[in-house]
């Protein structure tokens, strides 16, 4: 009997501390992942290192950001944030918009190179929106693209506003950014979003986190990536496995164009095969070789603008271009 006692009170002691060190692993985890702060982590990781052979072609796109008179917008998120984007109307009054979505951990001036490229060579209106938790937005936690994908929603509605209800609305969104736009076309669009581009982003925040568990950690992913997650509903009010930017563009009607770099082993390139194979009807597949996490316009930027450009002017049509209704 008491061997009995003894045994059971082993097993609940053990069960305890198990369920102590989870706890404690998962306010870790939460902490390196989703909690706004600093991310240092990703400063000394190698899977995120420029290729020192290859010329960065963009340096001057921060003198050209400084250079720029930007209009600061903001709006309410549903859950009460307060979100913040930067806005450059085009030299000559258009109906054709960019909203540019930056990676995790960045801030909206990260996309630079991306709005000379919208503004200066295609003529485009440009909204650059601060993520929640990230820039000038509010937010003490970081979504993964899921709580964004309405903001984007709302940011979408100010864009018509202001341009009208003409108004022809191009998503492109790099790294985290681009599973932000993925998981937007998966809601009900208006018909004024004609295209999305998708630049390295991931299948779903469950998929990226595992694979990022073993390759930094080399941990598996159960218990911890669950454990996490319900954390995260907690305090974030989202969990990683409904936040899927593959279930979301199995339900989009906005025409994608998938890129992604041939050598990203942060986000790994398979991902991108998935994405497309389960896109929408309309969709192209832009894949650069050997190109890094992030770096696919870097390694190709002829391709890569090439590639936008030929995609974004099948839906964005030149001819219903006017003068926005206000500036």
């Amino acid at each position: 009997m008491e061997q009995r006692i003894v045994v059971m009170l082993a097993a609940i002691t053990a069960l305890v501390l198990f369920i102590i060190v989870m706890v404690a692993v998962s306010f870790y985890f939460y902490h390196v992942a989703i909690a706004r702060a600093d991310k240092e982590f990703l400063a000394e990781n190698p899977d995120l290192a420029a290729n020192a052979d290859v010329e960065n072609p963009f340096a001057d796109s921060k003198d050209w950001w400084s250079a720029q008179s930007f209009e600061n917008w903001s709006l309410i998120a549903d859950d009460g944030l307060k979100l913040h984007a930067y806005y450059l109307p085009a030299k000559k009054a258009t109906n054709q918009t960019v909203l540019l979505a930056h990676g995790y951990a960045g801030r909206s001036e990260q996309m630079s190179s991306f709005a000379q490229m919208y503004y200066e060579d295609l003529g485009f209106n440009v909204l650059l929106p601060d993520a929640r938790g990230h820039g000038l937005s509010e937010g003490d936690y970081i979504g993964f693209g899921w709580p964004e994908r309405k903001d984007v929603v709302k940011w979408i509605q100010r864009i018509v506003e202001r341009t009208g209800e003409e108004a022809q609305i191009v998503l492109h969104g790099v790294s985290m950014g681009a599973a932000t736009v993925m998981m937007t076309s998966g809601e009900e669009l208006p018909s004024q979003v004609k295209a999305i581009v998708a630049d390295c982003g991931y299948t779903s925040v469950a998929d990226e986190l595992t694979y990022q568990l073993k390759r930094m950690y080399k941990l598996p992913s159960f218990p911890i990536l669950q454990s996490t997650s319900c954390l995260t509903k907690l305090r974030a009010g989202y969990s990683f496995q409904e936040a899927s930017a593959l279930k979301q563009v199995k339900k989009s009607k906005t025409p994608i164009l998938f890129i992604h770099g041939g050598g990203d082993l942060f986000v790994p390139t398979e991902m991108v095969y998935r994405l497309y194979e389960n896109g929408p009807a309309e969709k192209r597949l832009f894949v650069v070789p050997g190109a890094g996490h992030g770096l696919a316009r870097q390694f190709d930027p002829e391709g890569y603008d090439r590639e936008v450009t030929e995609f974004i002017g099948t839906y964005v049509r030149e001819e219903n271009k006017r003068a926005a209704m206000v500036r």
